[in-house]
């Protein structure tokens, strides 16, 4: 018996072992990558700001990026959906070139104008970063869907400075209602790490302050379910919206590269129409301001509409930090109404929205602790699971599947 035990606790230290260089080398290749994202994200934006003239370029920058997914990127146009896949059922190594595409697809998006986000491209560069060890390694189908999910925990991770977020999304965001621990070490480890790495490389990731947080009472907890809900049902109508959109561009416009042409001249052809320039791009000195005061109360639905016009379009780049704008300018719009403060309720719709249109709840939630502190925590996760559940069945991730319904009443959505 003895015997047995010894031979069990080395078993576990050659697999730590294993998955510690595993998860290492993940980390390092995602959160540098993701440093030059960011980096070449900053450069794109401010280059926008100051000539502006550049949104009028947007249509010709949308088809340049189209035709170059047509010519060598069918085979990863997935992007997100294509990982998810290939967790759930493996076939083929995924493209690097999945990496450089969706990298400079997005900082071109960036710079001329679309309204898209960023995780996206991280995740993507992450996953694929990591796959490649499949190649060197010659990995089995097991070993590789634990890389996967590390590099999307690594990537999500390193560009919203969030490990703890990070690692639980990698586990969290393929399956509605279960999780797979058994990747829980190589992500928590790749997580943790590659924000590191991305530290060492010189990145600052956005400050959100709540300075007053509200002892728990009845008025706040309720307010917090009925705001969770209307969360949930804004990330549902995102969701729908972008799919929507998407599907019907692709039965009118055979030929990709038109779809983000005529996006395109729609985006910035409103941008010029109504000044719009708070809606494209990332967006985070409105996001930041929903901390500090009061905003007009249609700056979510504004976002929204830009946002699913460039994803629907085509365009890419990522849905996450979008979400993030139209939760928090959301937020900010609800706060006099519930009677609670401004930044409380920008900080909860800033993660409840995503909880709900993607899916993980309890990720959104460690996300709303690591960038605005322990104190929110509670009011942040009854907020993420009741958008969770008015957000139905579906979400921004098409290749999510449905492990357990959320909730009894209700087999399917």
């Amino acid at each position: 018996m003895k015997y047995v035990k010894r031979s069990e606790q080395i078993d576990l230290f050659l697999y730590l072992g294993k998955w510690l260089l595993l998860a290492c080398t993940i980390a390092a290749l995602a959160g540098s990558a993701s440093a030059f994202f960011l980096f070449a994200l900053d450069w794109a934006t401010n280059t926008r700001v100051a000539h502006r003239w550049l949104i009028a370029f947007l249509p010709v920058a949308g088809f340049v990026v189209g035709w170059l997914y047509l010519r060598f990127g069918q085979s990863v146009e997935a992007g997100n959906n294509l990982l998810i896949e290939e967790i759930h059922d493996p076939q083929k190594v995924v493209p690097l070139r999945m990496a450089p595409l969706v990298l400079g697809g997005t900082i071109v998006s960036h710079l001329f104008g679309a309204s898209v986000g960023r995780e996206g491209t991280a995740v993507q560069m992450g996953g694929a970063l990591a796959d490649q060890l499949t190649h060197l390694l010659k990995l089995k189908n097991e070993d590789r869907r634990i890389l996967l999910m590390a590099g999307i925990s690594a990537g999500f991770a390193s560009v919203f400075g969030t490990p703890l977020a990070g690692a639980v999304f990698g586990l969290e965001v393929l399956a509605i209602g279960r999780m797979r621990y058994d990747a829980i070490f190589p992500c928590v480890v790749a997580a943790i790490l590659a924000d590191q790495v991305g530290l060492l490389w010189g990145v600052h990731h956005t400050h959100y302050a709540i300075p007053f947080v509200p002892p728990i009472s009845a008025w706040p907890l309720l307010a917090m379910v009925l705001a969770g809900a209307l969360f949930g049902l804004i990330g549902k109508v995102f969701a729908g919206a972008t799919h929507g959109l998407g599907a019907w561009m692709k039965r009118r416009m055979a030929y990709a590269p038109l779809r983000p042409l005529v996006g395109g001249v729609v985006v910035a052809g409103a941008v010029w129409l109504f000044s719009a320039d708070r809606f494209i791009g990332l967006g985070i000195p409105t996001i930041v301001e929903a901390f500090q005061q009061p905003l007009a109360p249609y700056d979510f639905a504004a976002k929204m509409v830009f946002t699913i016009a460039s994803l629907g379009s085509g365009f890419k780049g990522g849905e996450v930090t979008p979400l993030f704008f139209i939760g928090a300018t959301l937020g900010n719009a609800l706060a006099p109404l519930l009677n609670l403060p401004f930044p409380l309720l920008a900080g909860v719709g800033f993660v409840a929205v995503f909880a709900g249109a993607a899916n993980t709840p309890i990720a959104s939630t460690l996300m709303a602790m690591e960038l605005f502190g322990s104190e929110v925590g509670l009011y942040a996760a009854l907020a993420c699971v009741v958008s969770y559940l008015f957000s139905g069945h579906t979400g921004i991730y098409r290749a999510q599947r449905m492990a357990q319904t959320k909730h009894s009443s209700k087999t399917t959505n």
